[in-house]
């Protein structure tokens, strides 16, 4: 499968099969995710991979929207202490978030299905996960990744709009009609 195809192909996966996905398929994911790019090469990102069942339920538990029967869950963090200093702190996310796309489509890629769990910057979110997996004041869960073989499969797909794309400047007499939609944390 060509990049491109990867990428249209990947999609939230939330039905997986009752099989471990193996260690060095996990090890392969967590080395695409530290391919991402990073702010001044802080690397602020830090793995901690959940694949015992007793953890991954009390981490269930606490997302009622992200009960699904997964076998590995990669929790990424960004440690305050290693990320970029100054007015800048915050590009973490976009490190870390780069950091969770490459998994998801390294994943694709390699069979597996995946689903981002959003968890920064709801507080709500970010207490239990720290609480359960023991992290530090100055680390912060951003997102946990489910990755396992799929028992569901969706049709690949983009979804380019015309009407939000601008060439040369922005058009702001451009109308666009809005989606409410329910806050979740799902990507």
């Amino acid at each position: 499968m060509d990049t491109i195809e990867t990428i249209y192909k990947r999609r939230s996966i939330r039905n997986y099969l009752d099989k471990p996905v193996e260690k060095d398929k996990i090890i392969t994911l967590l080395k695409a995710a530290t391919a991402a790019p990073t702010a001044a090469n802080c690397q602020p990102w830090e793995f901690i991979v959940i694949d015992e069942g007793e953890k991954l339920s009390e981490l269930k538990d606490k997302f009622i929207f992200a009960r699904y029967n997964v076998p590995v869950a990669i929790v990424v963090c960004g440690n305050m202490k290693l990320a970029f200093k100054g007015p800048g702190q915050e590009m973490w996310v976009q490190d870390c978030s780069a950091a969770i796309e490459n998994i998801l489509i390294a994943s694709t890629s390699m069979g597996l299905g995946s689903v981002w769990i959003g968890v920064y910057p709801i507080e709500s979110n970010i207490r239990p996960v720290k609480k359960i997996l023991n992290i530090p004041e100055h680390v912060t869960p951003l997102g946990i990744v489910y990755v396992g073989y799929p028992a569901e499969e969706k049709e690949a797909r983009t979804r380019l709009n015309e009407k939000r794309i601008y060439w040369q400047e922005y058009e702001s007499s451009r109308k666009h009609k809005t989606k409410d939609k329910p806050v979740i944390g799902h990507y």
